[in-house]
């Protein structure tokens, strides 16, 4: 059994009882770890609190990731409260809704800056945050999809941030790994989140890779919160820079 007793968990990204970062908070707070939830601004305040007051000594911080501002604040209070970071969990994606479900070619310019500030460089400045209050090492963590790498129509101009987002991660696992510092990305199969909801088209994929996974079905959040739950222990101590697959071996398949 993992046991992250004494660790602190940092969570961006929970939005609500449906999205992957529920079940990895789930996950990490259900083997001992301290949980920082961070919510995007006030709107989101009394959705975030909810789910907090269900995760037994969590904490709740605002912050909005596109502000270098908010992000300095934030990891002053973390520090001031818990004094060392173990853990971060990275579970934010967001691109304008025209961008993903208009042709590909008809991407906006800001769109594109849009999609690529908030899903991908994001991570660089949370990371940035973090890395100095994780002084016995840690682990970051982010979530990727299959459209880094191949054709996932609708997908768009998240695709696009996505490969981005895992250049990002093997980027900052050469540079923080001689501090200990590990950095990976989940490749979760499509799920039903609040944010998968503005890929056009949804349902059919979600059909098409239950139809063609090897596991004939698709993966569900907790699985993805089984896999953040092991990369945050010392159970992978050797692994960073790593895309990790969790979509019931649709990635393997061909044509």
């Amino acid at each position: 059994m993992i046991d992250l007793s004494g660790k602190t968990a940092v969570v961006f990204g929970l939005a609500n009882k449906r999205s992957i970062a529920w079940a990895i908070a789930q996950k990490l707070q259900q083997a001992g770890a301290s949980l920082a939830i961070c919510y995007q601004n006030e709107r989101m305040k009394a959705e975030a609190d909810g789910l907090i007051q269900e995760l037994p000594g969590a904490s709740g911080f605002q912050c909005d990731v596109t502000s270098d501002e908010q992000i300095d604040t934030l990891f002053h209070q973390l520090k001031e409260q818990y004094g060392k970071l173990d853990i971060l969990v990275h579970a934010i994606a967001y691109a304008p809704a025209e961008d993903l479900r208009g042709a590909f070619i008809n991407t906006s310019r800001e769109g594109f800056r849009i999609a690529h500030d908030v899903s991908a460089y994001s991570l660089i400045a949370v990371s940035r945050g973090a890395a100095p209050l994780m002084t016995e090492g840690g682990s970051i963590m982010t979530l990727t999809y299959y459209a880094a790498e191949k054709v996932v129509p609708h997908y768009n101009v998240m695709a696009m941030a996505k490969a981005s987002l895992e250049s990002g991660v093997r980027y900052l696992a050469y540079e923080l790994g001689p501090r200990n510092i590990r950095v990976n990305a989940i490749s979760a199969g499509p799920i039903k989140t609040l944010a998968a909801r503005g890929v056009g088209q949804l349902g059919e994929l979600l059909r098409n890779q239950a139809e063609r996974s090897p596991l004939r079905r698709n993966v569900d959040q907790q699985e993805v919160g089984g896999t953040a739950l092991f990369l945050a222990s010392e159970l992978a101590s050797g692994v960073t820079g790593e895309i990790l697959y969790v979509d019931c071996g649709f990635n393997v398949m061909g044509a």
